[in-house]
């Protein structure tokens, strides 16, 4: 039988063939459908984790106990796991561990290009990478078998296209595999130094094993053509070069690490010119070149941005597909805005008026940065908006600057902030920093496609949690200043604002409404210029609100884009805008 699946979908569907029993992951475009799709498989446990830290911790302790588990994020979330990642690597697995790592070339929906392919090298685990959904779902299986076969950690790396481009699986059927069950071992799960020294010495030999197996992988495969021309390939990019290369030799690296060098070697000997095509760092290609041999790679192909037929061609002067006809760069640009009645959109409004410097955080909220909102000043990882204006904030007492200092606020989403907020309040309180830190709390993990959260109180499985309530939670941690405003009163919000930056000391705002595009959100009728009335001041324009525009002579609405939200009603000085009213 077969099915057309995303990548992310054929992860699912190998890891219930394989026989899975625990699936843990926080949300993460291009990763989140695996765990999305894993929870349709009643056979396998799948929830939703604070953080990928907790996840993969979770994970773990399934495997000490015997069962077989899978985490699942997306690049930057592997920075965030990595601490029980190495730990984990010297401990190994007692029931098989995959780690789904999803990358972002071109950073579609991310802060940086990093290759997490040298995760692999850096936690000395092994390393399988599919080139479509079909291997994406054998790879998982392999992986769990791998993982048990060889007492280790397995790291599965997709890409953004792999994830998301949909192609022919064969579907099998699921394999039993009891929980083996959990039996003490000091030696082996408690790396005290005594124990680590031993772990290590095995990590090396296992390292050995593994490149041996690298070495003949039937996945690691030559598909012979020209002798003129051979390429080492992995990963998307294998697509790309049959497309563009269909005379030349490959050699697809489905297992990169630890890296095949015989293969390597018995390839190259056979082809006149080797060449290296690959996303991002030239990670395959510098193994190749500690082998003295000699390679055209990054020289040629692009670092920067994901690959895709055209810039192989364009790399190497070959002429490939149709003309583009449009030049991307004529064409206007559209960069993305909060959707239309995001709750979100009062706050910035507000801390724009004000002035304030806004330290953001990871969110569909990050483009409150941009025009014509403007209102984020910083935006780095998941977590840092609070510990950032806390930082901003000692700068300042440094410099004597107290007027300024008062101004810095950080702002945070209610996920987020259960994912890496909570202790970077908790250190601001500790060290006695004040200042004022504003939660958007939306009900949701919204950029992501609107998982559930501790604050939502609904698990992945479809069951009820139990609910953390943020002010409760705020107010154990010592901090008295806590205070809820609803995300639609600007006046409420400026008022708020206002006072608690001059408190000298820590606060917290929580400015509260459903995200506009959940089923909670309850929308309401539309708003409606009155010609007569409007101005054309184009204050309503500084929304930034994707349902407003500027005729001729007065601003537009568009009814079918409009929830009802009243922002811009509230911010018109000549009461130009009205509600239409239900006939």
């Amino acid at each position: 039988m077969k099915e057309i699946m995303m990548g992310n979908e054929a992860v699912a569907r190998g890891a219930w063939e394989g026989g899975l029993h625990v699936a843990t992951a926080y949300p993460g475009t291009p990763s989140s459908e695996i765990l999305e799709s894993l929870s349709h498989y009643p056979e396998i446990y799948s929830e939703w984790c604070t953080n990928e830290k907790v996840a993969l911790e979770v994970a773990t302790g399934v495997s000490f106990a015997g069962g077989r588990a899978l985490v699942a994020m997306k690049h930057v979330g592997l920075n965030v796991a990595a601490d029980p990642l190495f730990s984990l690597s010297y401990i190994g697995a007692t029931g098989g561990i995959v780690i789904v790592t999803c990358d972002d070339p071109s950073m579609h929906s991310s802060q940086n290009e990093q290759d997490n392919r040298h995760y692999a090298i850096s936690a000395k685990i092994p390393l399988l990478e599919p080139s479509d959904s079909e291997e994406a779902r054998i790879f998982t299986k392999l992986a769990l078998k791998m993982s048990e076969d060889f007492d280790t950690p397995v790291l599965l790396r997709l890409t953004t296209r792999i994830s998301h481009t949909r192609s022919v699986v064969n579907l099998g059927e699921r394999e039993a595999v009891p929980v083996k069950g959990y039996k003490k071992d000091f030696k082996k799960r408690v790396i005290l130094p005594v124990n680590a020294r031993k772990l290590h010495s095995k990590v090396e030999e296992r390292t050995k094993k593994l490149k041996e197996f690298a070495n003949n992988f039937e996945w690691n495969r030559i598909e012979e053509e020209s002798s003129k021309v051979g390429i080492v390939t992995d990963s998307i990019s294998y697509q790309y070069v049959k497309e563009v290369f269909p005379e030349a030799s490959v050699l697809k690296l489905s297992m990169p690490w630890p890296f095949p060098d015989k293969l390597v070697r018995r390839f190259a000997s056979s082809v006149d010119r080797l060449l290296c095509i690959e996303e991002n760092d030239p990670f395959i290609e510098s193994q190749i070149r500690q082998l003295s041999i000699p390679v055209v790679g990054k020289d040629k192909v692009p670092m920067v941005l994901e690959l895709n037929p055209t810039r192989v061609a364009k790399s190497f002067g070959k002429e490939f597909g149709y003309p583009v006809s449009v030049d991307i760069k004529d064409l206007p640009p559209r960069p993305p805005a909060l959707c239309p009645g995001c709750p979100h959109t009062g706050f910035f409004y507000i801390a724009s008026k004000l002035k304030l410097i806004v330290t953001g955080d990871i969110g569909c909220y990050t483009l409150g940065a941009l025009p014509p909102l403007n209102a984020i000043d910083t935006c780095v990882e998941m977590g840092a908006s609070i510990g950032n204006a806390y930082g901003i904030q000692l700068a300042l007492t440094k410099l004597g600057d107290e007027n300024l200092k008062k101004k810095v606020v950080a702002v945070i989403g209610d996920s987020t902030f259960f994912h890496s907020g909570i202790t970077g309040l908790i250190n601001t309180y500790y060290n006695h920093g004040f200042g004022t830190v504003v939660i958007l709390d939306n009900y949701s993990t919204a950029m992501t496609g609107h998982q559930g959260h501790p604050g939502v109180g609904k698990t992945l499985m479809g069951t009820p949690g139990r609910k953390v309530e943020l002010t409760s939670l705020i107010k154990g941690i010592g901090i008295q200043n806590v205070y809820t405003v609803n995300a639609y009163d600007l006046d409420k919000i400026k008022e708020a604002l206002k006072r608690e930056i001059e408190r000298d000391d820590l606060s917290v705002v929580i400015i509260r409404s459903p995200c506009a595009l959940i089923e909670d959100f309850e929308k309401k009728p539309y708003y409606h210029v009155d010609e007569n009335k409007c101005t054309s001041c184009s204050l309503c324009l500084k929304l930034g609100c994707p349902a407003i525009s500027m005729g001729d002579n007065y601003a537009i609405i568009d009814k079918y884009l409009c929830t009802g939200c009243s922002l811009c009603s509230q911010v018109c000085p000549f009461e130009a805008i009205v509600q239409k009213e239900e006939k």
